[in-house]
């Protein structure tokens, strides 16, 4: 089914999903009991929401709801950044979890524009400690793994079993589609013209949440009562900001919480230490740094990386399955990552037994493969706003290179006998790449609201953009061109505030101006019809 109403022809293959009338719900949660109970979900858990929105001022207030959850998009962006293939999209659209091969990363989760993933640790209890009925339903797969809704994936399975129709009999549907009182929900196959979901968008406007993001979410929502005043177009784009900026609404994206400083301290070690790497590698080819001396940073810069890669090894949930990222190297950046520290430190333990120019090149290139990858880790995360803008891979591998001259400074003005790299080298690698990185900021900036980047992660980055700009862009600026021209003890002083500069940055960016897309409501639903309908009052707002 096209939004503009054209139906689907039937393929034989079915194509699930559901349809919510705004206009019929009323905030019971019935549909979130009746998940909770058919899932087991823990405290906390909720795979079917529904949001609580309020809009006005008293007394010309409009109170509505929206039932949100996993979208089963067509193009679901947590699938293709799994690193062990554990969420999957079946033929029939739905988009499923394997419990046991997931390691809980928290990739999908990030990628997830609709907030619909939630990761367990199997330590919440409804009366703070373990009651004998959660104990007898409790799902020990699930603890330290993605999981989400699935529209009851099992029951789906069942009526192909039983000859039974998912979306008409109801036991074989969704428990939220099927328990709820006002008939809001509605499942069934969009594939099929003469289903009760195909009538429905066919029937009546529709709108689907983010659909600029290009994921096509099977969930369709009517916004339109028959033979009644239209919808309405939400408030105007200044007004949306503010409300927006205000945490308390429920529309408003969470910061997310499945990567904290663990993962940034990944970002940000193996960031510095493959620039490292690289840089030098330049240095010893075009700038006289000694094979000796390369060796010595890169080792160096493999202690670093090692040390990024341990925090991650902290965070995921399910630590000895961490093999299992080797598994999606056709679709994962997080797996490409994987895969280029698996050829550097073999690479670089040949290079110390066998120095030679065809090894340093090895390392150095999978270095800077490692550095790509991270960058492309975040841009490929489309549920972050923050990382997702189109710059982010741009200024992760600039940041890199300019925190990779900077350590190189740092060695030139501690040990400059044993560093013979040129000094020219080092200032004009400096100047330029903080320079460089200071436009790359200044256009990511830019592109933050318009590449949908919330008020509340604008803020945050403004917030930082002061201190950034001094102390990681400016300050490495002069200090890299005035070592080179006065004293090399400066090189020492311009290579701690470029390292500097590019950590605050990861790791604001990472852990606080990381909210999560929020829900969207492209259109208002009219709560009723009439003189006394919402709409009337509140002068169409």
């Amino acid at each position: 089914m096209s939004p503009d109403g054209e139906a689907l022809g039937a393929t034989g293959t079915p194509r699930y999903g559901m349809v919510v009338d705004l206009n019929r719900c009323v905030g019971c949660q019935t549909c979130t009991i009746s998940c909770k109970h058919a899932n087991d979900t823990p405290p906390g858990v909720q795979w079917r929401k529904v949001l609580d929105i309020e809009r006005g001022t008293f007394p010309d207030v409009e109170r509505l709801f929206m039932v949100v959850g996993c979208q089963h998009c067509d193009e679901p962006p947590c699938v293709p950044v799994c690193p062990t293939g554990a969420t999957a999209q079946r033929a029939d659209g739905l988009v499923t979890m394997t419990y046991d091969t997931c390691i809980g990363c928290g990739y999908c989760a990030v990628s997830c524009p609709y907030q619909a993933r939630t990761i367990g640790h199997g330590d919440d209890w409804y009366y703070g400690e373990e009651t004998k009925q959660e104990a007898h339903v409790f799902h020990d797969e699930r603890v330290g793994v993605a999981t989400k809704c699935t529209f009851c994936v099992e029951r789906i399975d069942e009526a192909k079993e039983e000859g039974k129709t998912p979306g008409i009999d109801l036991e074989y549907s969704p428990a939220c589609s099927s328990s709820c009182i006002a008939s809001a929900l509605h499942f069934g196959d969009f594939n099929d013209p003469d289903s009760n979901v195909s009538k429905l968008a066919t029937q009546n406007s529709f709108f689907q949440m983010h659909e600029e993001l290009g994921t096509n979410p099977q969930i369709k929502y009517l916004y339109e009562v028959p033979n009644a005043t239209p919808g309405r177009d939400p408030a105007p784009k200044d007004i949306e900001d503010e409300m927006m900026s205000d945490p308390a609404n429920p529309l408003v994206g969470a910061r997310q919480m499945f990567w904290d400083y663990r993962a940034a301290m990944n970002f940000i070690m193996g960031g510095m230490s493959s620039g490292l790497v690289v840089m030098a590698t330049i240095g010893h080819f075009a700038a006289g740094l000694s094979t000796e001396a390369l060796l010595y940073l890169n080792v160096a810069a493999g202690i670093g990386m090692g040390i990024g890669l341990f925090f991650v090894f902290l965070e995921i949930g399910r630590k000895m399955r961490f093999w299992r990222a080797l598994m999606r190297p056709q679709s994962s950046w997080m797996t490409r990552e994987t895969y280029a520290v698996a050829v550097f430190y073999p690479a670089l333990l040949a290079d110390l037994l066998w120095p030679g120019a065809a090894l340093h090149l090895v390392v150095a290139l999978s270095a800077l493969a490692f550095l790509y990858c991270q960058a492309r880790i975040l841009h490929a995360a489309k549920g972050i706003p923050a990382w997702r803008v189109g710059l982010m891979p741009t200024m992760l591998v600039m940041t890199g290179l300019l925190e990779g001259v900077g350590l190189l400074g740092i060695a030139k003005g501690v040990a400059s006998w044993q560093f013979e790299t040129s000094m020219v080298f080092i200032a004009t690698g400096g100047v330029l790449l903080a320079l460089g990185n200071m436009l790359i900021w200044r256009s990511y900036l830019a592109f933050a609201q318009r590449d949908g980047v919330p008020p509340l992660a604008r803020a945050e980055l403004q917030k930082l953009t002061p201190a950034l700009r001094l102390v990681g862009h400016v300050a490495p600026m002069f200090l890299f061109a005035l070592a080179a021209a006065f004293s090399q003890s400066l090189f020492i002083i311009a290579g701690l505030a470029a390292v500097s500069g590019g950590a605050m940055w990861k790791f604001t960016v990472i852990t606080r101006a990381c909210h999560q897309q929020g829900f969207a409501m492209p259109k208002m639903p009219q709560r009723g019809s009439g003189d006394r309908a919402a709409p009337s009052r509140l002068g169409g707002l």
